[in-house]
């Protein structure tokens, strides 16, 4: 593992790096796991596939989607959008014991088309299913993963490398899976940009078995529930958030921040010590162990800016910072910064956006 700092490209690897085993030298191009659950495909497969075709195209060789569902109408139309997302070829698995997500057949699913087609790197989504499936496909092939990831390279080498906040959030790493094949990361949506569909490609189809009886299969599915939430939060893909930090000192004021998202028509969300402190419920927190986002505008009120909240939202067109603090972390990567009090600003906007935009404001 070797430690670099924000923004910068990963170095080489003189003398770190032994002669890739021989059994792993045959493995080529650039895997992505589309996940498909329920007959929806989570929208970081295709962020995923845009950042896929990047390396794929780096590295010269092809970029694939990975597709496992039942036979249906739903992933059919998921195969398709592989190639609109710029695949050059589908790997697809079809069977019943797919309908739902479980981790043994899926892991049997995916780590016999490995070792069947042999990737060199394969990505999947930083969600429930993705860290489940990822885990259990990493610990049966042996080989490295890197867990939420906020950049991903190919070195001088070829090599994949993958940068990931450690140590809390306090510093940025590279990692590379140096001697075993594929080489493994997990990256939570929204950190990489959505791509542009190209509605007119289409590529090759490569069909595989599960190799698996539902009877072989300990876990079954009785009945789905959808998980019941208090809140109807969804920052990640939000096109304004506003969020709070421990500068607006008491719980009573993130009213201000609540009230200037809703004249916004956005979202509201906050740091992670305001989750910590428990005035805000956790699906509101926003950073690297919270929600990323990227948003056209995101306006943060006395916000500090480490290193676990940047990750969560430099990828943000226009970021505001307000805080009273001109030494802030926050101003190194804000768009514009304003050196004031949270709780003077964030009325004064409220009203401005409220005369300019016409909306009535949520009722403090």
């Amino acid at each position: 593992m070797a430690a670099q700092p924000p923004n910068k490209k990963p170095a080489g690897r003189a003398g770190m790096k032994k002669e890739l085993p021989e059994k792993f030298r045959s493995y080529k191009h650039v895997w992505v796991f589309v996940e498909l659950e329920r007959g929806k495909v989570h929208p970081v497969s295709w962020e995923l596939m845009g950042e896929g075709r990047k390396l794929a195209d780096k590295l010269g060789v092809d970029l694939a989607g990975v597709v496992l569902g039942p036979k249906s109408d739903e992933t059919r139309q998921a195969i398709k959008e592989t190639y609109h997302y710029g695949a050059d070829v589908c790997y697809i698995c079809e069977d019943p014991a797919l309908a739902d997500y479980r981790n043994e057949p899926y892991t049997r699913a995916l780590t016999d088309l490995v070792n069947t087609h042999q990737p060199e790197i394969m990505l999947l989504g930083a969600t429930t299913l993705g860290r489940d499936l990822a885990g259990s496909v990493a610990t049966t092939l042996k080989t490295g993963l890197t867990a939420d990831s906020t950049e991903l390279d190919v070195d001088d080498e070829k090599s994949l490398a993958a940068t990931r906040p450690t140590f809390g959030g306090t510093l940025l790493c590279t990692i590379h899976t140096l001697n075993f094949r594929p080489q493994m990361a997990t990256v939570r949506p929204r950190v990489m940009a959505m791509p542009e569909p190209d509605r007119s490609r289409s590529g090759r189809m490569v069909w595989h078995s599960l190799k698996m009886d539902e009877a072989d299969i300990v876990t079954k599915v009785l009945e789905y529930v959808a998980d019941a939430t208090t809140d109807d939060a969804n920052l990640a893909y939000a096109d304004i958030v506003v969020a709070g930090g421990m500068g607006l000192r008491v719980p009573e004021n993130f009213r201000l921040v609540t009230r200037l998202a809703d004249v916004l028509g956005g979202e509201y969300g906050c740091s992670r010590p305001v989750v910590q402190k428990g005035w805000l419920p956790a699906d509101r927190q926003i950073g690297q162990t919270g929600n990323t986002i990227r948003p056209r505008l995101y306006i943060a009120a006395g916000i500090s800016g480490a290193i676990q909240h940047r990750v969560g939202v430099e990828g943000a067109d226009l970021i505001v910072a307000i805080n009273t603090d001109p030494a802030a972390k926050i101003f190194e990567f804000a768009h514009m910064g304003v050196v004031a009090d949270a709780l003077t600003v964030l009325p004064a906007l409220a009203d401005a956006f409220e005369r300019r935009l016409g909306r009535r404001a949520m009722a403090s």
